[in-house]
């Protein structure tokens, strides 16, 4: 993988995977790890699946690209097709899962909307990981004004400064493909708020805070940038906002926003939660407001948070425009969420990969065990009688978590309700749910209902 960054972006590979029968095993394709070589980006998430019976080489392969390129570079979408392609053939004809993480994700559905056909024939499921469908706004818009820092650890092998990294963002296609659609249709809307400096008549100093929706925000951006420049051997070099570039980046939120994808293909989404995620950025403040847009490009802007995975907001990583089998929101970053055990018991339930557990909720984490269920039904004098009974047993992860503390007594809940059925029957029933406590990591949940039909 490329080295990362603290806004992780620049870790865009894609793994991918072939599906067979679990008799013969799974088939899953790891990254191609480039660069460094002690970077093992998706190490953790090798292991694991070799543990499910994938091998390295003849069922686990992967696929990586140049992170600073448009997600709809035509050479890096005919190698990918030539990959999904050598993949099915190598694997007898049996069709791909694929497993994307972040960027890797905008990659595919581009792909998908350029070579539907394609994606189709080869692909079985796909999997995305922490996808910033609709952008990562917080940190793209500093990225551009301000230039980003490597992560700590970092600096002995990265001798670029912060000013350096934002020249080199300024010409890099994927960056601009990162900033808020401006035609998604946002909750919280990410904005860029200015504190200006403003003069009255008289000449008297104010501030006044001044709020840019995407589309605005661009324009912001496109002033206070107006004037950089580098200067190499006594050469002044503009380094403005590259139009021509954020014009080809407005055509890849186009092409997003139509993909559709192939029925016979499930999709399955996992996103980060819990981590507070820059979303709208703030320059100057009311007792030091901003003079100039170009005296952005010096100051520190401060992040107003949303949930998400620390990098990527959970409103656009969930907004993937499909039809998904699944959604699932797992507490991690947006790096971490690609080592996170709860993410490898997901994966390995979609793809029935090992000997997933049937009873494993993606949803909730837990194991929910069916102990018993009877139904019996018998009239009765005044009507009919169903009656139900059903118990469960609901196993948490071995993570230290409770459902709910043994040293507290069942909960009991019940619920009665009646109606008036056909030709004036009286239908009525109740319901009694009791939980237990928790011992030893299980849990006891007990339903009892009856239901009375009376005779018009």
């Amino acid at each position: 993988m490329m080295k990362e960054t603290r806004r992780e972006f620049g870790c865009a590979s894609l793994l991918l995977s072939m599906s067979s029968g679990r008799s013969s095993g799974p088939n899953l394709m790891p990254p191609l790890i480039i660069g460094d070589d002690t970077v093992y980006y998706y190490h953790d998430m090798i292991v694991e699946m070799i543990k499910w019976g994938y091998q390295e080489g003849k069922t686990l392969f992967g696929f990586g690209y140049d992170f600073r390129q448009s997600n709809r570079l035509s050479e890096t979408l005919d190698r990918f097709s030539k990959k999904l392609e050598s993949v099915y053939t190598a694997s007898g004809g049996k069709k791909i899962n694929l497993i994307t993480h972040s960027m890797g994700g905008l990659l595919v559905k581009c792909f998908i909307s350029l070579h539907s056909d394609t994606f189709e024939k080869y692909v079985k499921s796909w999997i995305a990981i922490a996808a910033p469908f609709q952008g990562a706004p917080g940190y793209i818009t500093t990225s551009l004004l301000n230039g980003m820092s490597f992560v700590e650890g970092w600096e002995s092998r990265f001798f670029i400064s912060k000013w350096c990294m934002q020249q080199l963002l300024l010409e890099c296609p994927s960056i601009y493909e990162l900033l808020a659609n401006p035609n998604f249709q946002w909750k919280d809307i990410p904005l860029l708020q200015i504190w200006r400096e403003n003069l009255d008549n008289s000449g008297k100093k104010s501030a006044l805070l001044e709020s840019y929706e995407p589309e605005e925000a661009i324009m912001m951006i496109k002033e206070a940038l107006s004037s950089n420049e580098i200067i190499a051997d006594g050469m002044h070099i503009p380094v403005p906002l590259n139009l021509d570039i954020l014009n080809w980046a407005k055509e890849t939120y186009d092409l997003l926003c139509s993909t559709k994808l192939p029925e016979s293909v499930k999709f399955y989404n996992i996103y980060g939660i819990d981590y507070d995620t820059p979303h709208t950025v703030c320059y100057g403040s009311e007792q030091h407001p901003v003079s100039s847009l170009s005296s952005l490009l010096y100051a520190q802007g401060k992040y107003v948070y949303v949930d998400g995975d620390g990098s990527v907001p959970a409103e656009s990583a969930k907004a993937d425009g499909f039809n998904a089998v699944a959604r699932v929101g797992v507490a991690a970053d947006h790096r971490g969420i690609v080592c996170s055990r709860r993410v490898f018991r997901i994966v390995q339930h979609w793809l029935h990969a090992g000997e997933p557990d049937p009873f494993y909720d993606p949803l909730s984490d837990y194991v929910i065990l069916p102990t018993l269920y009877e139904i019996e039904k018998h009239r009765e004098k005044h009507g009919d009688v169903t009656s139900v009974a059903e118990d469960w047993e609901i196993i948490s992860p071995n993570d230290g978590k409770t459902l709910r503390p043994g040293e507290l007594p069942p909960m009991v809940s019940t619920l009665t309700t009646s109606r008036e059925g056909k030709e004036g029957a009286l239908e009525e029933a109740q319901a009694t749910v009791v939980v237990h406590p928790e011992k030893k990591g299980r849990q006891h949940v007990q339903v009892r209902a009856v239901g009375v039909s009376h005779g018009g």
